[in-house]
């Protein structure tokens, strides 16, 4: 499932970002309500999460302006305004749902679920590869039932890999979802999480196959 955070704080955007990953998401992050329309035009997400304090833009303009448009996506509002009449206001400019600053990721989460099943959109349980899953709701990996002890980013990796085994998966897609928004990370950076996850899968049955210039492969 595809999230748009349009959210200019990038502490909350790390922090938000890495979580629904965890769980599994695709998520694109867009901290200015001017680019917000281009990108929500772009991702076609399934659901958007709406900060209102943007700095070039109020986030019920963006929404006011998407509905103008016809995007009908499910929008949940976050924000730090949290009278009543903020509320009604943005529900009545357009959004689903509404969930005031400070939050808990876990009822974030089962908020975004909860608009997902509403738009036919909710997360279908993954299938198993080699003994292989994904919780669709927190992102852990199992292997034959058993939690894996993965670093955040072999589990990354692992799950962009189990999107689509037994297919190439293109090393670019794969360091998105590895490094998201790390601008210091380098290409090669990409190597040693590959080498370090294959070593964890060679009890599984799976083996990490590295195919020159296509990216990676999942196989068993």
């Amino acid at each position: 499932m595809k999230l748009l955070l349009i959210e200019d704080n990038p502490t909350m955007q790390t922090t938000l970002q890495r979580s629904f990953q965890r769980r599994g998401f695709q998520v694109v992050v867009c901290g200015e309500g001017s680019r917000a329309l281009d990108r929500w035009a772009a991702s076609v997400p399934d659901v958007v999460l709406l900060d209102l304090s943007l700095p070039d833009l109020d986030g019920l303009d963006v929404l006011a302006q998407a509905r103008q448009r016809g995007y009908t996506t499910p929008v949940l509002i976050l924000t730090a305004r949290s009278t009543v009449g903020d509320r009604v206001l943005g529900l009545n400019t357009g959004a689903d749902d509404y969930l005031a600053k400070p939050f808990d990721l876990d009822e974030l989460e089962a908020r975004v679920q909860a608009l997902a099943r509403r738009a036919g959109k909710a997360m279908a349980p993954t299938p198993e590869f080699c003994g292989l899953r994904v919780d669709a709701a927190s992102g852990a990996i199992y292997h034959l039932g058993q939690p894996m002890d993965l670093s955040p980013r072999e589990a990354a990796l692992l799950r962009g890999l189990l999107a689509q085994p037994g297919q190439a998966v293109a090393r670019e897609r794969l360091f998105e979802l590895v490094f998201p928004g790390d601008a210091s990370a380098q290409a090669e950076a990409i190597e040693v999480v590959v080498y370090r996850l294959r070593k964890r899968l060679a009890a599984t049955g799976a083996q990490l196959v590295t195919l020159r210039g296509l990216g990676y492969l999942l196989k068993g």
